[in-house]
């Protein structure tokens, strides 16, 4: 039984780092290539660019939710793909409605104060670093409470896939802040986007092995009452 348990959250990290690598890294690019293209002023710009940025949240929902179905199913076979699928496509793009509101509104506030002109004081690099913590912690929440309600159709303690994702993403969150700056630092192109892969990866990596603790732990209750 640990054996089984073991590979379980082994599984469940591959699953998340290879589809964080691959579904934001998608999700990025597809966001870039729109932005690049996109020639609207002003406000109706910026509304644009969110939307397109919200929307473009679906890539990495659809991948990372069939993943994470793949790396659950022999431990929960009764769950079935499309309803998790489902749960991660409701949930993410939540998240990508809180996580792009504050950049939105600093960049219609940065419109503003360009026009008044107004300097703006860039924020210090731990207060956003903490920042993007307490965004993760938020965002882990919204993105796992479909997915928890579809848990709890099966198994027991299903309230602690909650606060497993708002751990995860705190932690997770300030790494993706962290790397995005160091690669829009990188003088050449190859640079950034090794960066960014690699900072993709390593959050997927830490973001599966925390929450995959706590899924572990829901496994180990639905097999003790089997």
């Amino acid at each position: 039984m640990k054996e089984k348990i073991n590979s379980l959250w082994l599984r469940w990290i591959l699953a998340n780092a290879l589809s964080e690598l691959v579904g934001l890294g998608a999700t990025f690019a597809v966001t870039g290539f729109l932005l690049s293209r996109m020639d609207v002023p002003g406000m109706a710009g910026i509304l644009l660019a969110f939307a397109f940025s919200v929307l473009s949240g679906a890539i990495e929902a659809t991948v990372v939710g069939l993943a994470q179905w793949w790396a659950m199913y022999p431990w929960f076979p009764m769950i079935r793909p499309f309803r998790w699928w489902r749960a991660t496509f409701i949930g993410a793009l939540a998240a990508y409605v809180l996580g792009y509101l504050p950049s939105t509104l600093m960049d219609l506030m940065d419109m503003e104060a360009s026009a008044a002109q107004t300097p703006q004081a860039e924020p210090a690099a731990w207060l956003t670093l903490l920042l993007a913590a307490g965004l993760g912690a938020v965002a882990g929440a919204v993105l796992a409470f479909a997915q928890g309600r579809e848990l709890r159709r099966h198994v027991r303690r299903a309230n602690l896939w909650l606060p497993a994702n708002m751990l995860a993403w705190a932690a997770g969150m300030p790494v993706i802040f962290g790397g995005m700056d160091i690669a829009f630092q990188m003088p050449a192109v190859w640079q950034s986007v090794l960066v960014v892969g690699t900072t993709l990866l390593v959050v997927g990596t830490l973001v599966g092995a925390i929450h995959g603790r706590f899924l572990v732990v829901l496994a180990r209750d639905k097999m003790g009452r089997e």
